[in-house]
């Protein structure tokens, strides 16, 4: 018999002071695993993002465990008093909101310290928007970035933005619907021509795919008079069937540096999306094309070279 069997025996009594990491589901109820029923029902404590949802998932399943609050911007002071339970010999679940904990939700500093102090942190899988949207996207799987939540301010996201846009495998994004319309936009300046999937309300009565180039994403949106529902975004990462150096460039950013109307980083960030060549890389021989190409253009050089000429 193989030694890696899953184990079917009751859990009986959880292990003392064990924090137990508890996905739960993120729209079909249904969706939770027969194990994390388990283990929220003989958990001394379950520790939630937010009590008030968490006890609409626990009256569902008829689980009366003690719930103890422990969100983002308490997430430090509330770690504190976790561990101190863990330590007395508590069990504790983590939970959040919806998902698996930690995957942008609370509770990171929490695992870090109960790692720091020898406590035996347990894994409860189940569901992730992240994978569920990416196993039916249609995009590549076998790579992928998962990059969260992108910063809500303007020129950060699209600082973000140039450093993700050179990957290679398919990258997966939350966002808001309050900013998905300016995050398209901004991914299509960036990114370019990519194929991209916008996934909306998973496992819950209104799921959507919504499939398309970001020119194709972004009039879809236009044309519904509001965007409803939590969204996971997935864009085809960078591909490149012919490595291309500087040289086989040489001639076009020659050209934009002619015209004069856009400076060396913002050249560097262009050739980069469309070539997949490093910015810094592209950066330093810009601007080692644009010195030499001043210098060629510059009167005194012309006529220190025809005074060579001549006197030679």
């Amino acid at each position: 018999m193989p030694l890696n069997l899953p184990i079917s025996d009751p859990l009986g009594k959880l292990a003392a002071g064990t924090l137990y990491i508890v996905a739960t589901p993120i729209g079909n109820l249904n969706d939770i695993t027969f194990r994390a029923v388990e283990i929220l029902g003989k958990a001394d404590i379950i520790a939630a993002e937010d009590t008030r949802h968490t006890r609409l998932l626990l009256s569902h399943f008829n689980i009366t465990s003690r719930l103890i609050s422990c969100y983002e911007h308490n997430e430090i002071e509330s770690a504190r008093g976790i561990i101190e339970l863990l330590k007395a010999g508590k069990s504790i679940a983590l939970v959040s909101n919806a998902g698996t904990p930690t995957v942008s939700d609370p509770g990171y500093r929490l695992i870090n310290a109960a790692i720091s102090e020898n406590i035996a942190v347990v894994p409860i899988p189940g569901v992730s928007a992240a994978i569920t949207a990416l196993s039916a996207s249609g995009l590549p799987s076998d790579t992928f970035c998962f990059a969260g939540f992108l910063p809500s301010k303007k020129p950060k996201r699209r600082e973000r933005l140039e450093e993700l846009s050179g990957l290679p495998g398919t990258l997966v994004f939350y966002e808001s619907p309050r900013r998905i319309m300016e995050v398209l936009e901004d991914m299509n300046d960036i990114m370019g021509d990519r194929q991209a999937v916008l996934s909306r309300e998973l496992t819950k009565t209104y799921e959507e795919f919504l499939r398309g180039k970001f020119p194709e994403l972004i009039a879809e949106l236009a044309s519904r008079q509001a965007i409803k529902g939590e969204i996971t975004l997935l864009v085809s990462g960078h591909t490149a069937d012919n490595p291309v150096c500087f040289e086989d460039i040489r001639p076009q950013v020659a050209a934009e540096l002619k015209k004069g109307q856009t400076g060396v980083l913002a050249l560097a960030k262009k050739f980069s999306r469309a070539t997949g060549i490093s910015k810094n890389k592209l950066y330093e021989k810009i601007l080692e094309l644009q010195l030499i190409m001043e210098k060629e253009s510059d009167p005194k050089n012309t006529e220190t070279e025809k005074g060579e000429h001549h006197h030679g």
